[in-house]
């Protein structure tokens, strides 16, 4: 049977400013991807998700970003060295190892977020720095990376474990990277739209850009993103329209 993995970006409150509904989202993914502290989140709010994730049976992933909360990490940090780059996100998924370690719990991946991810995925030299960091921390970390972007081969060269990340609510350009979010359609909002999307693309392995064009792209992990409008219905027509195309969710496995 063809399964796949559903993650989710959680964690991205701050304090008493409530960013989506981390219950009922975790209820839904079969992996999470928590923020760090950087983009959204603080030390509370991470030990909140980790004791989630933990209840659920649902493994956590570190989602280090750019320091950016007032831009939740979307805004890219022009000029940082690599040095700089790997640092920031060693810390990330320091702080979150600590969290899930005093919770009883661990962290299993790392997936980077917002600008930084976008960043990454066209340039080698950040792309680079980030799986050196992981593989500085913990070398047996799976690193999620986009499919098709300089990330799989920055990943690769690090010998990291890699699973090959698609997006169920994002448009794809014609060269398989994500809409900029600048631009209008960059975010999808039909749950239904999203689901027959998400089952082509798990059945066909390919996603379709923007413009129409068939692009061929590993699937092992869907995301959802945890901050867009109606997260919890897409989630749940997403798992039903699986579910009736005989698709399993489970964890992914590793590459």
């Amino acid at each position: 049977m063809t399964t796949i993995d559903l993650n989710c970006d959680l964690g991205e409150s701050f304090g008493p400013w409530v960013m989506g509904n981390d219950e009922a989202m975790i209820e839904l993914a079969t992996s999470v991807n928590v923020a760090c502290g950087f983009h959204a989140g603080d030390a509370d709010i991470m030990r909140k998700t980790v004791d989630l994730a933990k209840a659920r049976g649902v493994s956590i992933g570190a989602h280090p970003g750019y320091r950016d909360l007032h831009g939740f990490g979307r805004r890219p940090v022009p000029g940082l060295k690599s040095s700089e780059i790997e640092n920031l996100v060693a810390y990330q998924i320091g702080a979150l190892q600590a969290i899930a370690t005093a919770a009883g719990h661990r962290v299993t991946h790392v997936k980077a977020h917002g600008a930084l991810s976008n960043v990454a995925c066209e340039d080698d030299m950040t792309a680079q720095a980030i799986a050196n960091a992981i593989k500085a921390v913990d070398p047996n970390l799976v690193f999620v990376v986009l499919a098709n972007s300089r990330l799989v081969k920055a990943g690769e060269k690090a010998n990291l474990p890699l699973v090959h990340e698609v997006f169920a609510d994002r448009a794809y350009e014609d060269d398989g990277q994500l809409v900029s979010r600048r631009k209008p359609g960059a975010v999808l909002h039909g749950a239904k739209e999203i689901a027959d999307r998400v089952v082509r693309m798990v059945q066909d392995a390919e996603v379709v850009s923007i413009t129409g064009k068939r692009i061929k792209m590993r699937t092992d992990t869907v995301c959802i993103h945890g901050d867009t409008p109606g997260a919890v219905d897409i989630a749940k027509g997403l798992r039903k329209a699986l579910a009736d195309a005989g698709i399993a969710v489970a964890p992914f496995k590793r590459a």
